[in-house]
């Protein structure tokens, strides 16, 4: 049985229509209203399943007035499901909103978890490294990118991102001006779907293979690009390294870095590289 004024945020399958969970199958079923991005796309995947739906337009443009509808709806008692054209509502898609305004409403929301992009890549990419960065969509413009990216250059850990055809070779180029061309990057394209393709190299070799083949420039991106190596922080004693760890856990950055180096007499500068890269190698951060 399904709860009465509750949202269900559902996520459906990222390419092949059978990568949907037995429980958002019940859910899709058993609401009495579904709010979908594009209504086309989503009823595509409930008509291959048997299942007939009341629909409400959601999108980034109108996602506000449509909380309000379905605010109102929940009121009343009904069940909402909440899914997008691909993957995890709320990730790179609408629904953020959503879920605020009903949670701020007092109603609860009830995730259904299945798939995701960025997860189905990383699991194939065979990168051992425990920590990851979900960014999401880089800026469109090449400036903006770019900043960005100078922004993550000295982070320890996988940098994932979404990228779109059109921009794929212009972001790939932009990595290279921003991190090297020896940097290690795996592309995961149309995962689960017909041309699925995953490719590791350094960020040359992947320009270049997508730059001999027009066909790999096409479909949905994943981008996993590995993290900066470890600098050598030569000369710092363990006393001071475990003085400075001791003062991260519970002052500023700065602030700790300026005492370490006070307690220590070690180089400050070179206190403040082991303290971001400390701090870069948390997880979470």
């Amino acid at each position: 049985m399904l709860e009465k004024s509750a949202l269900y945020v559902v996520a459906t399958p990222i390419g092949n229509l059978s990568d949907i969970s037995l429980r958002a199958l019940e859910v899709l079923a058993g609401v009495d209203a579904i709010a979908a991005e594009h209504v086309q796309n989503s009823a595509h995947l409930l008509a291959k399943h048997h299942i007939t739906a009341k629909w409400i337009r959601l999108h980034q443009h109108n996602e506000s007035a449509a909380a309000e509808k379905i605010l109102s709806l929940l009121r009343a008692g009904e069940r909402v499901a909440l899914v997008t054209d691909a993957g995890t509502p709320g990730i790179s898609d609408p629904g953020a909103i959503l879920v605020q305004r009903v949670r701020e409403g007092g109603y609860r929301v009830i995730p259904i978890p299945g798939a995701n992009a960025a997860v189905c890549a990383l699991s194939a990419a065979g990168i051992s490294d425990p920590h990851f960065l979900f960014y999401g969509f880089l800026p469109a413009k090449s400036g903006l990118r770019k900043r960005a990216l100078t922004e993550m250059k000295s982070y320890l850990f996988t940098l994932i991102f979404y990228e779109a055809p059109h921009r794929i070779l212009e972001s790939v180029t932009d990595m290279i001006e921003v991190f090297g061309e020896n940097r290690k990057i795996t592309i995961a394209r149309e995962l689960t779907k017909l041309f699925e393709t995953i490719y590791c190299g350094t960020l040359a070799e992947t320009l270049a293979w997508l730059q001999a083949d027009s066909n790999q420039q096409k479909g949905e991106f994943v981008l996993l690009l590995s993290g900066a190596e470890m600098p050598e922080e030569s000369g710092i004693s363990e006393d001071a390294r475990h003085t400075l760890a001791c003062l991260l856990e519970e002052l500023p950055l700065k602030q700790s870095v300026k005492l370490a180096a006070e307690i220590t007499g070690e180089n400050k500068n070179a206190l403040y590289q082991l303290a971001l890269n400390l701090k870069s190698s948390e997880p979470g951060f």
